[in-house]
């Protein structure tokens, strides 16, 4: 809550209300108290209007940002009355401030709608002094003098930082070509991927790049690699067509830098010894919510069936590690499921997703007080209803307290097995599994994969540049399981490493990233997802 503030009938007064969204759901609102409204009351919006200066706002890059790369495209907000822009700009900062549209500074007028200027290639290490002023001609207070604001630029020359690609004009994929491709060939833009089984973007953000795993500023690149993936190629690749920065000598630069960071090695596991007993161990923040994280053994049902197993032991992670049976639409992290478990400090529980991506119904049916070793059962019906029971010694079943049979509706052909999850995704839980048996039409082999829980397949890492004729030139990462390293790390490749392949560094046409040994169409690899951010070309620097 403010200070008191003085309020005059008929003015303006701007509020400005700073937070941080905690789980979501958090919202804002203005309330006042004062003569007349003896109870503190939230302002009805008659009384309020959004934030709408005169003057130009909201520049881009910030006011002082720095690193700023050399070529960089300058941005702001118009103030509400203006009909266009006229802008000044140059290294001289009380220069830019006093400038008229017959200074040097002056840079000409823009048009209504066009908020944008690029000053072009800008020396190394510099700083720019920018200011916009509103004009409206009918206006008598026009034109409205705008700030002057800031920028320095970087000691790199920039490749891609990722941060200019939204979901309307200039989609990721538009320029990181990949395996995926884009649009139709009777309606451009179109691609038809490069054949590789990599996947660019991410179509649930909004700008479709990475916006919550970044390096720098907001924007990073998302790509799957999957080199295992029927008609393409054994390994993925995404490339970038270069236009600005193709002249890898200017300046003296002499090394390309890329951010990078992935998933750590799978560590689930579902293995069987002695015969009949199954050991598995699973990590996974929980089986709950919208989406589950946890290890599943499974076969395929068709139809009515159920599973029957004993839990002879479960690793207390926490008291509500789970380990049970489970049958599941889909191997989804949001599937629809139902699932009776094993936990090590709240008994055994009945717990089911009715439909895929709705709120996991955790506690169902709880009973609490009992410890592996136990028997659980998990039947479906024909009508697609699901029954649950336990049992102490195998023989004799009761139904779990308080347990619903409730009716989920499910393909015909399901998954069917055995879950773990640790309840705490930086633990790994391991738990033993016994006299397994199946109904109905059951399938005879087990699979088993972690389900919601980010790894990444070990595989080669590279980077490929080319001239527009010739074959590319290709430099692997050092550490063979680089992409299972799940920190920002930064890779640093001598530019000779390419010159040494015959690649003429005046002009350099293309950069690819790739997982995989490139070029290989026989050998089946693994998958993941990888990040990477700030692709730059630096002097020489001494890093490590």
């Amino acid at each position: 809550m403010s200070e008191p503030v003085t309020l005059t009938a008929g003015s303006k007064y701007y509020v400005m209300a700073i937070w941080v969204e905690g789980t979501g759901g958090d919202h804002c609102r203005v309330a006042w108290q004062g003569p007349g409204i003896v109870k503190r009351t939230v302002v009805s919006g008659d009384y309020l209007s959004p934030y709408e200066p005169v003057s130009a706002y909201g520049p881009n890059p910030g006011d002082g940002a720095a690193g700023v790369k050399r070529m960089p495209a300058l941005t702001w907000k118009q103030g509400i009355q203006a009909a266009s822009h006229e802008i000044y700009f140059g290294a001289d900062e009380e220069a830019v401030r006093n400038a008229t549209a017959a200074s040097p500074e002056y840079m000409g007028s823009q048009a209504l709608g066009s908020e944008s200027y690029e000053p072009g290639k800008l020396a190394w290490e510099s700083t720019y002094y920018w200011r916009v002023d509103e004009v409206n001609s009918v206006n008598p207070d026009s034109p409205w003098i705008g700030s002057v604001w800031s920028f320095t630029t970087a000691d790199f020359l920039s490749i891609d930082d990722f941060e200019d690609y939204e979901a309307i004009d200039n989609q990721i994929w538009y320029a990181w070509h990949d395996g995926l491709g884009y649009g139709s060939p009777t309606t451009p833009p179109y691609f038809a991927g490069n054949g590789t089984g990599a996947a660019v973007g991410d179509e649930t953000m909004p700008s479709y790049a990475e916006e919550t795993i970044v390096h720098g500023d907001a924007q990073s690149m998302p790509l799957l690699y999957n080199n295992n993936k029927q008609g393409y190629a054994n390994y993925s690749e995404a490339e970038l067509l270069l236009t600005d920065v193709r002249d890898w000598t200017e300046d003296g630069v002499a090394e390309l830098s890329l951010w990078f960071r992935g998933y750590p090695a799978s560590i689930g596991s579902f293995v069987e010894g002695p015969t009949g007993t199954y050991t598995m161990i699973a990590s996974g923040a929980d089986i709950t919510g919208t989406a589950d994280e946890f290890h599943f053994a499974y076969k395929m049902l068709t139809g009515p069936g159920s599973i029957v197993a004993k839990v002879e032991s479960i690793q207390n992670t926490n008291q509500w590690a789970k380990a049970g049976v489970m049958i599941r639409e889909t191997l989804d992290p949001g599937s629809a499921h139902a699932m009776a478990f094993v936990t090590p400090g709240q008994g055994v529980v009945f717990e089911y997703r009715p439909v895929t991506g709705d709120n996991n119904l955790g506690a169902a049916g709880q009973q609490t007080g009992i410890t592996a070793p136990h028997w659980l059962k998990l039947e479906r019906s024909l009508s697609g209803s699901f029954t649950v029971s336990h049992s102490a010694d195998g023989s004799t079943w009761q139904p779990i307290a308080n347990a619903m049979t409730p009716s989920i509706q499910m393909n015909a052909n399901v998954y069917i097995g055995l879950a773990l999850t640790a309840h705490d995704a930086a633990l790994t839980c391991q738990a033993v599994f016994s006299n397994v048996t199946f109904t109905g039409t059951v399938a005879q082999q087990w699979m088993n994969q972690d389900i919601g829980v980010a790894s990444n397949d070990q595989e080669p890492m590279y980077v490929a540049v080319s001239n527009s004729a010739g074959s590319p030139a290709v430099v692997y990462h050092d550490d063979p399981a680089a992409a299972q390293i799940d920190t920002w790390t930064e890779w640093v490749i001598p530019l000779q490493a390419f010159a040494d392949q015959g690649i003429n560094l005046t002009n350099v046409d293309r950069i690819a990233i790739g997982l995989g040994t490139k070029g290989n169409m026989a050998m089946p690899g693994g998958s993941g997802k990888m990040y990477f951010d700030d692709i730059r070309l630096y002097r020489p620097r001494n890093v490590p």
